[in-house]
């Protein structure tokens, strides 16, 4: 009786939330934006204090870090476009012959799924 209860403890362990990678994807791309502006917001400062030159090095890294925290978020996005994507491609299972490309697509999901694990 208790293996059975452990077997479905487990199982409800492994499922994961419905909003939960929706969570993921918000704190991904809202860290794309604040981190960079931050590091810019501090490394202006200094550097305009360093070189005496008002608000020029400090608008400097504010811009280059807009272009940075967007180069970021357009990554992200793909990404997890891609996964959706394969995620959609793998529940679309018709008859016969796309049964290997669906695996193929699955097996990428899972891929994916591990790179994001070791970022």
């Amino acid at each position: 009786m208790t293996n059975k209860t452990d077997e479905s403890d487990a199982a409800k362990n492994k499922e994961i939330a419905w909003w939960q990678p929706a969570m993921v994807l918000l704190a991904k791309l809202s860290g794309w934006i604040a981190v960079p502006i931050i590091i810019a917001l501090y490394l202006g400062k200094w550097l305009d204090k360093k070189q005496n030159s008002a608000p020029r090095l400090l608008l400097f890294c504010i811009a280059f870090a807009f272009f940075v925290s967007m180069l970021g978020m357009i990554k992200e996005s793909a990404v997890e476009y891609k996964k959706m994507d394969s995620a959609i491609e793998c529940k679309k299972v018709d008859d016969g012959g796309e049964s290997k490309k669906v695996d193929d697509k699955a097996a990428n999901v899972d891929k994916n799924a591990q790179i994001d694990k070791k970022l």
